[in-house]
């Protein structure tokens, strides 16, 4: 199962608001720089994750957004689920309706397929993808390495520094 672009924005502005200051604010531009996503995708992502009540947003001068409580301890298969919507993962019924729906297992086996992913998922909080306390055994928690100081690292040797690579000891 692939997720959408969209659901994969939204969890990683919510697992950057839950690992940042929790009395800082964000901007939705501020933070489509800093995942190097276009700020047009993350105001919709942002915008829905607001209407689910796990991220507070707030217009005007002293406005921003910040993680609700129950965007940092809300499951990842709950926010998933909200944000991907209920659509099956195959269309049985579409414009060209299949000629085996009659009697075909696949939808159901597909479905069940589904809701065990989601289950999965439903194991970690958002607070766990983003920090190392309470971490299933195995589970790594994601180093969220803030754009400019990808750039910052970078700058020395030309390229960018991503979260994968290592930082290289500059003391030779």
């Amino acid at each position: 199962m692939q997720l959408t672009k969209f659901t994969d924005i939204g969890l990683r502005v919510l697992m950057h608001l839950a690992a940042g200051d929790p009395a800082a604010s964000y901007t939705a531009r501020g933070l489509a720089e800093e995942l190097g996503v276009p700020y047009a995708h993350v105001a919709k992502v942002v915008s829905r994750l607001s209407e689910i009540g796990v991220v507070h947003a707030r217009r005007g001068r002293s406005g921003g957004l910040r993680i609700t409580d129950l965007g940092r301890n809300a499951g990842v298969g709950w926010v998933t689920r909200a944000l991907e919507g209920d659509d099956p993962v195959v269309d049985c019924d579409g414009p060209t309706p299949c000629t085996l729906r009659r009697g075909c297992r696949l939808r159901g086996v597909l479905a069940a397929a589904r809701e065990a992913f989601y289950a999965s998922l439903d194991t970690l909080t958002v607070a766990d993808l983003s920090g190392a306390d309470g971490l299933p055994d195995g589970v790594l928690p994601i180093p969220l390495i803030p754009r400019a100081e990808q750039a910052r690292d970078g700058a020395a040797t030309g390229r960018r520094r991503t979260p994968s690579q290592p930082q290289q000891n500059r003391s030779r």
